[in-house]
């Protein structure tokens, strides 16, 4: 199956490329990005493909089958739709799009062209992610009430006044680049429930001095720009009622707190499970009048060759993955809630 990678920076070079290169079904037969050596680099380096700069080259050759969209977030869903138009199937970087409106018409064209849409949540296929939607679908937690989602890191802003931090390219900042991911693995545990009511407040704060900002660690830093722009939300916090559990949110890019909180607790009646985000899962309960916990010892595979591998083989069956569009969109509004909360300072009801 003849497929393209478009957009050749970090997440295309770190996940797709390596994923569909291990994957014997897939041949990568172009690489696209609008900066020529970023492409010219990935020929070179992986021994295959094309390099253009103009993914409508890609999307006229009838042999490509499957497009992955790494791109910046404006160009997701003028991409993804083009591509659909054009009878290709699409894997989409998370996430799906800057705004609930444009998800709704990615969402409108993957049903209008049949074509399979993904998108990049790429926990719905994490091992222990899965295994704790197993433990809450077996009954193992009861009840399960109340999910804390803690995704905090001291100064780790992605690349500084790049694209990241541009709300016109990007659509937002912590939330929609990484509590997007906390979210989805929230909504795929508990079975996706409809959201009822959004509480949220967004902060733009520790950036803003762009050229005084000290940093721990930034991901992405070869795009830092000091003279560009930094107009979106380095932390949030947001209270959401669904019609499964209540989620608690506290997240942020960067705090004054030199810790870094990464974990989901799911709280139900009968046990409880902490996630560590990327990691493994301690399973916590009584039995027979003691307190018992454990964490569950398993091999976890690449979860980003478990994306790749899925997508190329849905697209032969036809079968609709966890990270379809249609499942994505949930969350995606869910977001759009959080932000428009925190713009009106009151609830959202939805």
């Amino acid at each position: 199956m003849k497929v393209a990678v478009i957009g050749c920076g970090t997440i295309a070079n770190a996940a797709h490329i390596p994923a569909y290169m291990k994957n014997p079904e897939a041949e990568i037969k172009y690489f696209c990005d609008i900066i020529p050596e970023r492409a010219e680099k990935a020929v070179k380096e992986y021994g295959c493909g094309t390099a253009v700069v103009d993914y409508h080259d890609v999307l006229k050759d009838p042999e490509v089958v499957a497009v992955s969209i790494c791109t910046p977030n404006n160009m997701h869903p003028v991409i993804a739709i083009d591509a659909m138009r054009a009878g290709k199937h699409v894997l989409c970087e998370k996430p799906a799009a800057r705004t609930w409106p444009e998800v709704q018409e990615m969402l409108a064209v993957q049903r209008e062209t049949g074509m399979t849409l993904n998108i990049g949540v790429v926990n719905r296929f994490n091992d222990s992610v899965r295994k704790i939607k197993q433990y809450i679908d077996a009954g193992k937690l009861g009840d399960v009430f109340h999910v804390y989602v803690s995704f905090r890191a001291h100064r780790s802003i992605p690349g500084l006044g790049g694209a990241f931090t541009t709300k016109a390219i990007a659509g937002g900042g912590a939330l929609i680049d990484w509590g997007v991911h906390y979210l989805d693995i929230v909504m795929y545990c508990t079975g996706d429930p409809k959201t009822k009511t959004v509480s949220g407040e967004t902060f733009c704060k520790l950036g803003k001095d762009m050229p005084n900002y000290v940093y721990k660690d930034m991901w992405s830093e070869v795009t830092k720009d000091l003279n560009g722009t930094y107009d979106v939300d380095d932390s949030v916090t947001a209270l959401i009622r669904t019609e499964g559990p209540v989620i608690t949110v506290h997240g942020a890019w960067a705090q004054n707190i030199g810790q870094k909180e990464t974990y989901i607790d799911f709280m139900g009646d009968k046990g409880g499970i902490r996630l560590d985000y990327g990691g493994k899962f301690t399973y916590y309960t009584s039995e027979f009048g003691s307190l018992v916990s454990y964490t569950p010892e398993f091999n976890m595979s690449n979860m980003f060759e478990n994306e790749i591998n899925e997508f190329i083989q849905c697209i032969h069956t036809g079968e609709k993955l966890p990270s379809h569009i249609e499942t994505v969109a949930v969350t995606a509004r869910m977001m759009q809630a959080i932000y428009d909360s925190a713009e009106k300072h009151e609830e959202v009801k939805l």
